[in-house]
């Protein structure tokens, strides 16, 4: 795929479809096909009495549309993607090596769905109620016969907690107080990098250049985050120690003789 298929409203097409024709050809609903030109992402037909007819063109617009979809655009950013492909302001093919470096997932943590043994295998243990209790601090969803685990990474850092001495509910609550801040940290840092990406990062870069950015922000973004945290969870616990409201540990029970 290398470019927008272009189309033109002068020169008539090779073959020529009724809307009923485009969709049977395409397996795109006549109704879709007619929301896609409201959104831009495909242009509106030849017009001959009271009839419209698209072209060739058209049916390879379609097929670029389900690419770009399959590759989690929505329709308005596709029709947004390729007005500006077809005023000569983005090349399509760099687009989408900089939009595969956008979409490569971050962290090996996808959600799964597994059986109650394969749960059990997971955490290690059948210990009595306790996928009660994670399904209880939502670390784990029942799904009829199913488990469904958002993160089996996180499941195991509460899981490695509680083997630590704290209890399921205060490591959930421990974890999503970090989802809530790390959200609002990645936007911010998103929009940051966006807006100098739209300036070429001040040196004209372009696509290539974005893509290899992104490659480096994978992998510094995380390495500074663990270190800015770190860094902040070692000011808060010393400031905990000096302030004495750290003593409200309470005391530990007595081994019996």
């Amino acid at each position: 795929m290398t470019g927008v298929p272009p189309i033109s409203a002068e020169k008539p097409a090779e073959a020529e479809y009724t809307i009923d024709e485009l969709a049977a050809l395409s397996q795109v609903p006549s109704r879709t096909i007619r929301f896609y030109q409201s959104a831009g992402a495909l242009p509106r037909p030849q017009i001959r009495g009271r009839v419209a007819y698209y072209g060739s063109a058209h049916l390879e617009r379609l097929k670029l549309v389900a690419d770009l979809q399959d590759r989690g655009l929505r329709i308005k950013a596709i029709g947004h993607l390729l007005e500006k492909v077809e005023r000569g302001d983005l090349d399509l093919a760099e687009w989408l090596g900089f939009g595969a470096q956008l979409g490569a997932p971050w962290a090996d943590d996808s959600p799964r769905v597994l059986s109650e043994a394969e749960l059990v295998e997971l955490i290690g243990e059948r210990r009595p109620g306790l996928i009660a209790r994670l399904q209880r601090v939502q670390l784990i969803q029942r799904r009829a016969e199913a488990f469904f685990v958002p993160s089996p990474g996180l499941l195991q850092l509460a899981l490695r907690l509680e083997a630590a001495g704290v209890d399921l509910e205060t490591a959930a609550g421990g974890l999503e107080i970090i989802r809530k801040h790390a959200a609002r940290a990645a936007a911010d840092l998103a929009k940051q990098f966006f807006k100098q990406a739209a300036k070429g990062f001040g040196r004209g870069a372009g696509a290539g250049d974005l893509a290899q950015a992104v490659s480096a922000l994978r992998s510094t973004s995380q390495e500074a985050l663990r270190l800015v945290f770190a860094r902040e969870m070692e000011r808060v616990l010393r400031e905990l120690m000096e302030s004495g409201k750290a003593t409200v540990i309470p005391r530990g029970k007595r081994a019996e003789g």
